[in-house]
């Protein structure tokens, strides 16, 4: 495998981040995927598959320079399985991981058209890591909902 700039910088970080999403599906159980805090919050499945839909996004505009966010997971019965979710998310993480491999050390400062800006595909990369962060943020709230107790990643990085 190609180890351009970015898969040494910024990969080792992102698995890290993909890690503790890893961490999070597994102390769920498929019961737990139909938990909401209430209010106008999704369920815990929903909140999942839509940073599935995000990190698909940011795939994609790997490969195409663009980014664009109208893609929806159509499987219904992934916001209901933990197995679902898990095999999706390694195809998504597999995917990501090779769309950054593919970038030659040049190539890693072409810029990815975000509509209103383009940024290089390093930024870009550090803007998706943000948004699994957003992500671990927004699921340990949940967790704390719920009464679960936090792995010890969440309580280090995440709070």
């Amino acid at each position: 495998m190609n180890m351009n700039r970015i898969m040494n910088e910024k990969w080792p970080w992102i698995e890290a981040a993909h890690g503790m999403r890893s961490e999070l599906l597994d102390i769920l159980s498929d019961a737990d995927l139909v938990f909401t805090p209430g209010g106008h919050n999704m369920t815990v499945g929903a909140l999942c598959r839509e940073m599935g839909e995000t990190e698909y996004a940011y795939i994609q505009s790997l490969k195409t320079l663009k980014h664009e966010w109208s893609y929806r997971h159509t499987e219904a019965g992934v916001v209901s399985s933990i197995a679902r979710l898990k095999a999706w998310f390694q195809t998504l993480d597999d995917e990501m991981q090779a769309a950054i491999a593919a970038f030659s050390d040049e190539e890693v400062n072409k810029l990815i058209d975000r509509g209103e800006e383009a940024v290089t595909v390093a930024f870009q990369l550090d803007v998706y890591l943000q948004a699994v962060l957003i992500f671990l943020g927004k699921a340990t709230i949940y967790l704390k909902a719920m009464n679960e107790e936090l792995p010890q990643s969440f309580q280090e990085y995440i709070g």
